[in-house]
């Protein structure tokens, strides 16, 4: 019991990082879970990248559809990333970061479609950003935004 109360600051540390690491853990999973329901749901809107070639009198409307995300990194992600950048390789951190961006902003773009009565979007395009306070200072990631846009197309079926 000496021994802990010794080295009090460093159980602190040890408990924030652990509860940082099962509270980022927690959220990243009921993220992932909400977007894949979602994408089960949209699943019959089309989305292509290329651009789109319909024969006359097929196309009712086409307009412009966007959606965008904002991810946040927590602090024991950034924490394990940093060390990654020490020794080199995969972060693997930020790749599920910018996954769920990227899927985050598609499946909000499928739903703008959707509410403007569109069968499809073709010509997809997808940008991604690093935003926050520190952003491309430091080498560190704050945040990532990502945007897709593309033109939705509502179809003349018979």
């Amino acid at each position: 019991m000496d021994l802990l109360l010794e080295n009090l600051d460093l159980v602190i540390f040890v408990v924030l990082l652990c509860l940082g690491y099962s509270a980022g853990s927690w959220a990243e999973r009921n993220h992932y879970k909400a977007i894949e329901a979602r994408e089960q749901e949209l699943l019959d809107m089309a989305v292509v990248t290329a651009e789109g070639s319909f024969p006359k009198n097929n196309v009712t409307q086409a307009v412009l559809v966007t959606g965008n995300a904002v991810v946040s990194i927590d602090y024991f992600k950034r924490l394990l990333a940093i060390l990654r950048n020490i020794f080199g390789g995969r972060v693997k951190s930020y790749e599920s970061l910018v996954d769920r961006a990227r899927r985050e902003a598609i499946l909000r773009m499928k739903t703008a479609a959707k509410e403007q009565g569109a069968n499809m979007i073709v010509n997809l395009r997808l940008e991604t950003a690093a935003i926050g306070r520190n952003a491309n200072q430091k080498k560190q990631i704050g945040s990532v935004e990502a945007i897709a846009y593309g033109t939705a197309v509502r179809l003349n079926r018979p």
